[in-house]
């Protein structure tokens, strides 16, 4: 198990659908090789940002083979097999590997709000189940719990394959204390854009930025940066990406980002209920501040 491939940035792909709501297969594989040209360090697939919560579980399936079968190997793929449902988490995780994902992102079960005893059978069934690695999908603002360090830390003694944590959680020193507890040779992400430069800082692995949708160069420079200890250098692309990590929160993700995506003409603008567009008003402020950041046709450099 190669650690060091899967260190970087990790793009968290948007699920693009068709104007009558079907997944644009041929839009995901553009979308793919774009970020590999851009030089992303991985792809996800079914994360947050993929909208997997309005995807069946044959259509994840789809999604798996698709950016498998897409990347042929030159990036690691991490499937987003995690659901609240630890059967659907299983046969999910069981396709990923056998398709040719190269680690699982399993989400912190949502809706349950299960112990951390319950967690740390959860994930130690999910990890029993499979060869591939295990990364963590810790999102407290949308399942409303927290896996504490220490349930992190008996994950990682019990099973070799619970590889990393992604962090989507502003607490920076549950992110510290996983370090502590785990060593350096767990992986930890950050999944709060804002906080990719002061997790690498600590010593965070890489991170799963939303904004690598559509810049993925400096995404992956922050990484790259970091990596070469030009501190001063990743510290101002930290505040020159600040303005548009927040922008693309300015309503649920991925909602303001597809938004934005399909103003650079990359996808189409299609949500799958319950989420709907974002409102006129933050349309027009977005498209401003598209240009500024010089991300659409005919605007000005930044």
């Amino acid at each position: 198990m190669d650690k060091e491939k899967l260190k970087g940035s990790i793009v968290p792909l948007v699920t693009p659908f068709s104007p009558a709501g079907e997944i644009d297969e041929q839009c995901i594989v553009s979308l793919i090789e774009s970020q590999i040209l851009a030089g992303s360090h991985g792809i996800s697939v079914a994360g947050t940002t993929g909208e997997p919560s309005s995807l069946s579980l044959e259509e994840r399936e789809r999604l798996f083979d698709l950016a498998v079968n897409t990347v042929r190997g030159r990036k690691p793929v991490i499937a987003g097999t995690g659901t609240n449902n630890l059967r659907e988490t299983l046969r999910l995780t069981m396709h990923a590997e056998k398709c040719g994902a190269d680690a699982a992102l399993v989400i912190v079960p949502y809706y349950n709000k299960p112990s951390q005893q319950g967690l740390f059978e959860y994930f130690s069934a999910v990890a029993s189940s499979t060869g591939l690695p295990i990364i963590i999908y810790n999102i407290p603002g949308r399942t409303a719990t927290n896996i504490e360090p220490s349930t992190v830390k008996r994950l990682k003694e019990r099973h070799r394959n619970i590889v990393g944590i992604k962090e989507s959680n502003r607490d920076l020193d549950q992110v510290t204390r996983i370090l502590l507890e785990c060593g350096d040779d767990f992986l930890v992400y950050s999944g709060i854009e804002s906080l990719c430069y002061p997790m690498l800082a600590v010593g965070g692995s890489g991170h799963f930025s939303a904004t690598a949708n559509i810049m993925p160069a400096e995404a992956a420079d922050m990484f790259n940066l970091a990596s070469a200890r030009r501190w001063e250098e990743a510290r101002k692309l930290h505040f020159s990406l600040f303005r548009l990590n927040e922008a693309i929160f300015w309503d649920t993700n991925p909602v303001p980002l597809k938004a934005a995506m399909s103003m650079m003409g990359l996808i189409s603008n299609t949500l799958r209920p319950p989420l709907v567009p974002l409102s006129e008003q933050n349309t027009n402020e977005l498209r401003r501040l598209l240009k500024e950041y010089s991300l659409l046709k005919g605007s000005a450099t930044a």
